[in-house]
């Protein structure tokens, strides 16, 4: 683990960037911390090229002390609009070499401690994948969540575009991430909290509000769902659902902190692109604030 001081900073969240979208790009230009000393992490989904990655990260980069990155579905996308064709464990790698170049963190460096107010909690940057296990009610099989999502037409383009080459598939990836993690975390000092970064959550329980169920096979895995205990989570910060909020798992703090697509951000309160204050935690009498 690398130690970092935060001193009188915070700790902010973003994800779900999206930045093929030129609203979204404008947003990304206009995000500023609030000092000297504030760490963002980004939770996935900057972008579907790596042009437009590294622009994202290069520029936030330069602005936050410390810049915490991990991968969404959409990075790892061989799209066709991508100069840059390699596919599933390549284009990970290839990823976070340019991470590494901007001094961005990645899942695959020493995670930091966060020693700033707060503190101190280990920043844990995840790349976990999805495993199918988030089935629809009715359905006990991948095949049969599948049959059932193509039927509504709600089917992932993951399913197309994102390839889990050398693995066999993608829920094999998944599995093999999620146990290379699992030793990381289990290896942690029993003393310090965490602060766990994961483009999907952890746990079902923010699937239960979504529009077309059958996308929670696309969310996550059930590999994961004691480990907000095991773990000694202060926060978990995820996105993907593009449903930014905060809930309460069990006595832990799962923030969801997506900006998503125009069409979405538009709709809702607030000024667009706020970072989310993870630590210092805001007391629960202040409501909402810096939210």
């Amino acid at each position: 683990m690398a130690s970092t001081a935060g001193g009188t900073g915070r700790l902010l969240a973003v994800s779900d960037l999206h930045i093929g979208y030129q609203e979204n790009r404008a947003l990304v230009e206009r995000m500023r911390p609030g000092s000297d000393d504030d760490w963002l992490l980004v939770a996935g989904d900057v972008a579907e090229t790596v042009a437009d990655v590294r622009w994202a990260l290069e520029t936030l980069a330069g602005r936050f002390r410390k810049v915490v990155w991990a991968p969404g579905n959409h990075e790892l996308w061989t799209h066709p609009d991508d100069a840059v064709t390699l596919r599933g464990a390549d284009r990970y790698a290839h990823l976070v070499a340019l991470c590494r170049e901007l001094g961005v963190t990645t899942p695959e460096d020493p995670w930091p401690v966060w020693e700033g107010p707060g503190g101190p909690a280990v920043v844990a940057p995840l790349f976990l994948l999805y495993d199918y296990s988030f089935l629809p009610a009715g359905c006990t099989t991948k095949d049969e969540g599948m049959a059932y999502a193509y039927r509504t037409g709600v089917v992932c383009n993951d399913e197309f575009l994102l390839h889990p080459d050398p693995y066999p598939s993608r829920e094999a990836w998944c599995r093999a991430r999620v146990a290379e993690t699992e030793r990381r975390l289990a290896a942690l000092p029993d003393d310090l909290p965490t602060v766990l970064v994961n483009h999907y959550p952890l746990d079902r329980h923010p699937m239960d509000i979504l529009r077309y169920p059958e996308f929670a096979m696309w969310c996550g895995t059930r590999l994961t769902a004691d480990w907000h205990h095991r773990f000694r989570v202060a926060a978990m910060v995820y996105g993907h659902l593009h449903i930014p909020r905060t809930t309460h798992h069990e006595g832990v703090r799962f923030e969801e902190v997506s900006v998503g697509y125009p069409r979405e951000w538009r709709t809702r309160p607030g000024p667009p692109g706020t970072l989310r204050r993870i630590l210092p935690e805001i007391p629960a009498e202040d409501g909402t604030g810096d939210r």
